[in-house]
């Protein structure tokens, strides 16, 4: 590659972050798609000397997220350089495509795509104004000052199942207020949801889609945990939960209608692994930072404060597996405290998305995850399936005498 385009490459990505704070220095690891004579998914290791494809020891993320160190595991197989890191990066923004070069796919493979919502007071409320709203965004403002005048903000000092939470439960059902949404906030059990297919989720710099028929929508910025089969927590990675607020807002029995949707489901942009610097309490202290630009000149910020979390991750984790197993891992988005409320065309209109919003979730340990807004009916179809995947890797060899 020559000096003038490594240096273009190098201005592409400077004003736009995607590393963590501290560059390199944890054990990041993700999946890319390699071009050549046989393109395809590869497991890689991001270091200072470059982006390492892993596949032919762990030929899916799954695999090596079940060794019994994985970032040990990950930090002494050598591997075969890709690209350097710079190069990467500037091929996985909206829009800066290079079919030359590598691109970053989502982190996950085989794992099943799990979400828990609800788990933040403040998104808890906006829940409640959605269904008493029925989906209608004008009627929001209204709702929201009657709910809070009643319920109050401070549900975050309540823990959920306690006897306190089951007190309030019993004082709001007298008031006619006691909704599914408060159930699933306060009361003992999570709301634990499967939001995409597994293989179905858009990585870095690919369109995340929203349906054409939904008129108020946003994003979810949300930390998302890698589970190994074990039930081990070993990393942690950004997400999108793509919230359909009209949709769900008229039934909850529409979550799926609402959250599975073509390219509805970012993660990325790689998972970062726990290792001596890097762990669960690091992911519990993490604030996770928002920012939507419109092409119309419209911008949002907003943050998701792990802190605030009403249900711990690791209790997340244990409802999730309570009366399941997970024989390839599995991906859970912990929830967000983000809840959108600012008019963006006008007053009491409250914000949705429109087409080719530029959505970056960036947090200090994890990186940057940066998307466009497209419409789900118009995004590129998912075709990469499991026969495909499977397919592919038998294509390339790296399925002889290696387990998946």
């Amino acid at each position: 590659m020559s000096e003038v385009t490594a240096a273009m490459l190098a201005g592409a990505v400077k004003h736009v972050q995607v590393l963590p704070d501290d560059g390199l220095a944890g054990t990041l690891v993700g999946r890319v798609w390699v071009g050549g004579a046989l393109p395809g998914p590869a497991v890689a290791a991001l270091r200072p000397e470059g982006v390492f494809d892993l596949s032919e020891h762990y030929p899916t993320m799954s695999t090596l997220l079940d060794t019994e160190h994985p970032a040990e595991a990950a930090r002494r197989t050598p591997g075969r350089r890709l690209c350097s890191v710079e190069e990467l990066l500037a091929s996985s923004l909206p829009g800066t495509r290079n079919e030359t070069l590598p691109w970053l796919l989502a982190p996950c493979d085989l794992q099943v795509v799990k979400a828990a919502g609800v788990t933040f007071a403040a998104s808890l409320i906006e829940r409640v104004i959605e269904e008493q709203a029925r989906g209608d965004a004008s009627r929001a403002q209204g709702l929201r000052n009657q709910v809070i005048e009643l319920i109050g903000e401070s549900l975050a000092d309540i823990r959920p199942g306690s006897s306190e939470a089951m007190a309030l439960k019993a004082l709001l059902q007298q008031k006619g207020l006691w909704s599914q949404y408060l159930e699933v906030g306060i009361g003992p059990d999570a709301e634990v949801f499967t939001k995409a297919p597994v293989l179905a989720s858009v990585g870095c710099g690919e369109d995340i889609g929203i349906r054409a028929d939904s008129d108020w929508n946003n994003p979810e910025p949300e930390v998302v945990l890698a589970v190994n089969s074990r039930g081990d927590i070993v990393g942690a990675t950004l997400g999108n939960d793509v919230n359909l607020r009209d949709i769900e807002g008229r039934s909850a029995l529409l979550l799926g209608k609402a959250k599975d949707n073509n390219a509805s489901c970012a993660i990325g942009p790689f998972i970062r692994l726990f290792d001596a610097g890097f762990g669960l309490d690091e992911v519990r202290r993490e604030t996770v930072h928002l920012r939507v630009a419109g092409a119309d000149g419209f911008e949002l910020r907003g943050i998701n404060t792990m802190s605030s979390i009403s249900r711990d991750p690791a209790d997340l984790v244990a409802q999730t597996l309570a009366a399941h197993q997970y024989p390839d891992g599995f991906m859970l988005f912990l929830g967000t405290l983000f809840a959108p409320i600012e008019d963006r065309d006008q007053p009491g209109g409250g914000f949705t998305h429109k087409l080719g919003d530029v959505v970056t979730i960036r947090s200090a340990w994890l990186g940057g995850l940066h998307n466009r807004v497209t419409h789900s009916e118009t995004a590129a179809p998912w075709r990469f399936g499991l026969r495909a995947f499977i397919g592919n890797l038998a294509e390339r060899g790296l399925l002889q005498g290696r387990a998946l």
